[in-house]
Formats: C-alpha cells, sequence, structure tokens
C-alpha cells in the first residue's frame, strides 16, 4: 500500500483541524498541545514548531473560526437581493448562520475565544474580530446600529443555545428553549 506524503501546508492544516476539535471540547487552558498532537497523528514538538506555542495555536483556531463566520455572512449577502431592505439582507445572512452552528466546534472556539479574553493577546484579537464582523455586517446590508445590535444579539444567542445543546441538530427538546427559538427563528435564521 502505498502513502501519499503530506506537504508541510497539508499537515499544518491538519493540525489546525485538530486543534480546533479539542479546543472546542476542553477551552483554551485545559488543552494540552500533545492531545492536539495526538489527534493530529504528530510529535508535539511538531505542533509547537508549526505554531509556536498554545497561545498562537489557540488564536489561529480562533482566527479561522472568525474568518469562516465572515465567509459565511459574506455568501449569504451575494444571495440577497443587491436592492432589498437592511432586514431581509440580514434575514438571508441569518439563514447561511445555520452552517456555522450546524459545525459543533465552531461556536465552542467561539465562546471559548471569548471566555479566555483575559489573556491580553486573545482578549485583543477576539475583540478586534468581534468588532470586524460588526463592521462586515453593517457594511453588507446597510443596516443600521441597532438592527446589527439585534441580529448579533440573537446570534450569539443561537451560539450559546447551540453550546448548551438546547438549539441544533443534537438539541434536547426543552419548553423554555423551543419558546426562545420560535422568536429568534421566527424569520431571522430560518432552515429554508
Amino acid at each position: 500500500m502505498t502513502r501519499t506524503r503530506m506537504t508541510a501546508s497539508e499537515r499544518g492544516e491538519e493540525v489546525l483541524e485538530a486543534a480546533i476539535a479539542a479546543f472546542a471540547e476542553s477551552g483554551y487552558a485545559a488543552t494540552k498541545t500533545d492531545e492536539i498532537a495526538r489527534r493530529a497523528g504528530v510529535s508535539q514538538p511538531y505542533v509547537i514548531r508549526l505554531f509556536g506555542t498554545k497561545q498562537q495555536l489557540f488564536l489561529t483556531a480562533s482566527e479561522r473560526v472568525c474568518d469562516r463566520i465572515e465567509e459565511m455572512f459574506r455568501a449569504g449577502a451575494a444571495q440577497a437581493d443587491p436592492d432589498s431592505e437592511p432586514q431581509d439582507k440580514l434575514d438571508v445572512m441569518g439563514k447561511s448562520y445555520n452552517a456555522f452552528l450546524a459545525d459543533r466546534h465552531l461556536p465552542l472556539v467561539l465562546l471559548h475565544s471569548i471566555s479566555a479574553s483575559s489573556e491580553p493577546a486573545i482578549g485583543a484579537q477576539t475583540r478586534e474580530r468581534y468588532g470586524r464582523i460588526y463592521r462586515v455586517i453593517r457594511e453588507l446590508t446597510g443596516a443600521s446600529v441597532e438592527e446589527t445590535a439585534r441580529f448579533m444579539a440573537s446570534g450569539m444567542l443561537l451560539t450559546i443555545m447551540t453550546a448548551m445543546q438546547v438549539a441544533g441538530p443534537d438539541a434536547v427538546p426543552l419548553d423554555w428553549a423551543q419558546e426562545i427559538l420560535s422568536v429568534v427563528h421566527d424569520d431571522t435564521c430560518a432552515e429554508d
């Protein structure tokens, strides 16, 4: 059986995906680089050689998650009628956010990034990226500050509820969660 060798870039991607899964499960502080290495099938020194430090690897994982949010919002906005009202554009973008929520690791890494914000480098990056997502939403939709704030608040609520497993494909059906979701999903993030 012949095995093809991965390029350094491909191996780095594999390590990053393993890191996203590990950080999603254990958070920043509790995740060990040797666990990430084990998941990726490489040595712990190799992980450090690729990313420098655990913090740098976490920052890279968090950056990837925020990039994914922006990609989904841009894709959603591209589907909206350019002449439609800001709320209509927000509705289409909200539907695209479902793909983000469906990948359980992504919302968890986002929340771990927020909770690790007391670490200066992590906090600085998290604040910068959250602000950037806010600006992207406003730029793509022409929505007001109030409309954008409501949209982002609903998105964070859905992110938290997904992390608690009361929203999404593996949701535990709870009355209170269903009541909230009926309001939040009403038009903003309903499945097509």
